[in-house]
């Protein structure tokens, strides 16, 4: 375990992040005030009463937390970020304040000698979820566990309320307050999905018709998409199952779990079946979902025709990089920032299928044809009309109506490559999730390095057990790449 006076060497070494300087708009009386910025509409979103959402990373660290390190990197780095040195007022606005770290950095005095120090970790976020920031401070809050558990030496939880940014911008500003563990200067390496390099084609007519017939699978996949979401807003709700939730779920706390699988596992599976690593997460969360409901109870007893979706939120603005962000934080560049949120309406199925890697290419199927519509971009323009003809309280219960009447929530967040450090602590694990969405389980898939760690937030009220859940997602994996050797694919 590395001593206190080694992680202040490495705060030394780190590079000063600082965030755009706020516009000086005027002097009175010898003093500078601050433009006071609108939220966004969608910011103003995540402020009504039934869609109240809260972001939550859970970072295990390899080294005990010392929080006067912690606090003041703060101040050089997340503090000089305007969102988390700002409240948010009646009016809507944010204004710009001073930070009291003592309020944000809660650091809870702990028996190191607990029975179950993992449990008590579970709880702690769970009892977390009972409760809100005040709007009197900044919507964002530390809490500092410094207890060994199975997987960490110390947890790290991050609560941030989501009008602060969307999931991916809010992850990728946590990062880049991060360095690599054995270069205290270099920022976390993000892996990029490489273009496939275009295939010269003499063919001209055959090529023309080929994009002709692309354009016309967007154009029709869009349109029944846009049908599609209209009809969910306005009547259109998921088939009663053991996994969706009842109405309320929004206020209802929750249990967030995580297990944590071998990434490349996942990567054989892909290159073995010729997917992507987002098409194998998605299979094996519908051949997890297929075995239990989370309560020990199977679910193949539903009917053939069940309707079982699971919503994405889309922020269709450009999240911005890592390296950006350090930018700006550090030269006072300009980067778009803010939720521009789009819906895309995934069918999710459950049924038993005699073979395991029938579960990925039902999954690659319904990706692949996700992928050839503009169903984000529409909706976000849809909901962006009911919230200029009908206010923010209109636009709110448009988008309440679209996720309750879904079944659940799933995400895949791509994590650094190498090892980092958060302020000197090397990170041993990280875990993302949320709690105050409409719906009873929200499933996230997060990668760090050489693993990929499954996050269940759920309803106990719905999905008494989250733990039986999470374990038969990796156990699905465990199958299909059985099959996928017993096959000889790889």
């Amino acid at each position: 375990m590395e001593s206190e006076n080694s992680v202040r060497l490495r705060k030394q070494a780190l590079k000063p992040i600082e965030t755009r300087k706020r516009k000086e708009v005027s002097k009175n009386n010898g003093e500078t005030t601050c433009e006071q910025e609108p939220l966004s509409p969608s910011s103003r979103l995540y402020h009504e009463h039934n869609f109240n959402v809260y972001v939550i990373a859970i970072m295990g660290c390899k080294t005990r937390i010392f929080p006067d390190v912690v606090k003041a990197n703060l101040g050089h780095t997340l503090l000089r970020h305007p969102r988390f040195s700002s409240l948010q007022n009646g009016e809507m606005r944010w204004v710009p304040t001073q930070v009291d770290l003592e309020r944000h950095v809660i650091v809870p005095d702990l028996d190191q000698n607990m029975d179950s120090p993992d449990k008590f970790v579970e709880d702690y976020v769970h009892n977390l979820s009972k409760t809100t920031i005040d709007k009197s401070q900044p919507l964002w809050d530390l809490h500092l566990l410094n207890l060994r558990t199975s997987q960490s030496e110390s947890v790290g939880i991050f609560r941030i309320h989501h009008s602060l940014g969307d999931g991916t911008s809010l992850l990728s500003l946590l990062l880049a307050c991060t360095r690599q563990t054995n270069d205290s200067q270099a920022l976390p390496t993000i892996p990029i999905r490489k273009k496939q390099e275009k295939k010269a084609d003499r063919r001209g007519l055959w090529r023309f018709m080929l994009r002709f017939w692309f354009i016309v699978q967007v154009f029709w996949n869009t349109v029944v998409d846009v049908i599609m979401f209209l009809a969910t807003a306005l009547f259109l709700t998921d088939t009663p199952n053991p996994l969706k939730g009842l109405p309320g779920s929004e206020s209802t706390p929750r249990r967030i779990v995580h297990r944590t699988v071998n990434l490349d596992d996942i990567k054989f599976v892909k290159n073995a079946m010729g997917t992507t690593i987002n098409d194998v997460a998605f299979g094996m969360t519908q051949a997890g979902g297929h075995n239990k409901d989370g309560g020990g109870t199977t679910t193949n007893n539903l009917p053939k025709s069940i309707r079982l979706r699971s919503t994405l939120l889309v922020n269709i603005r450009p999240a911005p990089g890592i390296q950006a962000l350090a930018d700006m934080m550090e030269e006072d560049a300009e980067v778009k920032w803010g939720n521009w949120i789009g819906y895309v309406l995934l069918p999710f199925t459950i049924a038993l299928r005699e073979n395991p890697l029938d579960y990925v290419r039902d999954a690659k199927a319904i990706i692949d044809r996700k992928k050839r519509s503009l169903e984000a971009l529409a909706t976000f323009y849809i909901a962006d009309i009911a919230l200029k003809l009908f206010g923010i309280k209109a636009a709110g219960a448009l988008s309440h109506k679209v996720v309750s009447r879904t079944t659940m929530c799933f995400s895949n967040m791509v994590g650094p490559l190498e090892e980092i450090g958060f302020y000197g602590h090397p990170m041993a694990f990280l875990a993302t999730s949320s709690y105050g969405q409409p719906y009873a389980l929200m499933i996230n898939f997060q990668s760090y390095i050489d693993k990929m760690t499954i996050v269940l937030s759920v309803d106990e009220g719905t999905i008494p057990d989250p733990g039986l859940l999470c374990d038969d997602i990796v156990e699905s994996l465990r199958l299909i790449k059985e099959s996928a050797m017993t096959r000889g694919l790889a």
